[in-house]
């Protein structure tokens, strides 16, 4: 189920899963963008005059998902930025303006990321694994359009960490099989987004997303933890020092620690992806 900040809504639709990709294929890139600027989009719209189409089948001032689909691909090509939240924004606000019986629009849109093999602009290859993303809703209001939420994201990152993690000192009764661990090779998944002090705040050019991206990494590296949850804790208290406009942060972390084949002490040791189930640890942290 979708959910809205402004509200639970009697009705919704819309468009998902429509991939579009921006190219600048000359070599002629703007300066701080990409070449390859890729996006999964979920465009959803509510209002009132579309309340006929589910009690009657009166589908009079519907806009078809598919022309949806085609809005979102064409309109791309329209857009000057390489920004996710720059881009909800510009969708957001031309479908508002084009169709006003549209009370309000969300965009979510998830990278997908491609780099440049061997640092060049010709050929590119997937990357990732994690991928930003970030979601505008926008309503219409007495004085024109209004952003109601901007709230960006990563997810997921997949951070692997050879030595310098443990868990131990936990409760222990019957139930307690798992042993005390002092330095494990820690495998885990972490999926974060954050909402920001204002609207404005969040088109800074993906300078903030990139940053917590990399901040994520350091921390990563260099942190010894005793817990994810310390883990989790300790990087999101990081990224709100770093980031003012940030206003509130949410955090999950999933364990995928893999499962151990053999080892011999903490020198080395061969391991198999961890089986089902998973342990995971949430965490919202507000200034």
């Amino acid at each position: 189920m979708e959910s809205f900040a402004s509200g639970v809504k009697r009705n919704y639709y819309g468009k998902g899963d429509t991939i579009v990709y921006r190219l600048y294929r000359d070599g002629n890139v703007p300066e701080g963008q990409g070449a390859v600027f890729g996006a999964n989009v979920l465009l959803l719209i509510y209002g009132d005059a579309f309340w006929p189409t589910y009690t009657t089948g009166d589908n009079t001032g519907l806009i078809a998902t598919d022309s949806m689909k085609n809005f979102i691909q064409r309109e791309t090509l329209n857009f000057a930025g390489s920004d996710l939240e720059a881009y909800c924004l510009f969708l957001a606000e031309k479908f508002l303006t084009k169709y006003p019986q549209t009370e309000g629009a969300q965009v979510t849109a998830t990278e997908i990321p491609y780099e440049g093999i061997g640092g060049g602009s010709v050929a590119f290859a997937p990357a990732g694994p994690e991928r930003a993303r970030a979601r505008v809703e926008m309503q219409r209001g007495g004085d024109g359009l209004r952003v109601v939420e901007a709230r960006s994201g990563i997810g997921v990152f997949q951070l692997l960490r050879l030595r310098g993690s443990a868990f131990s000192g936990f409760l222990r009764d019957e139930y307690t099989t798992l042993p005390d661990i002092r330095n494990r090779p820690l495998h885990m998944w972490l999926d974060l987004d954050w909402t920001y002090t204002d609207a404005g705040a969040a088109l800074t050019k993906g300078a903030v997303t990139e940053g917590v991206r990399r901040l994520v990494h350091e921390f990563y590296s260099s942190f010894e933890s005793g817990s994810i949850q310390e883990i989790i804790y300790q990087v999101g208290m990081k990224i709100l020092e770093a980031y003012p406009a940030i206003a509130e942060l949410r955090l999950e972390g999933n364990n995928r620690t893999w499962d151990t084949v053999a080892e011999v002490g903490d020198t080395r040791g061969t391991y198999t992806d961890a089986r089902p189930p998973y342990g995971c640890l949430g965490l919202t942290l507000r200034r």
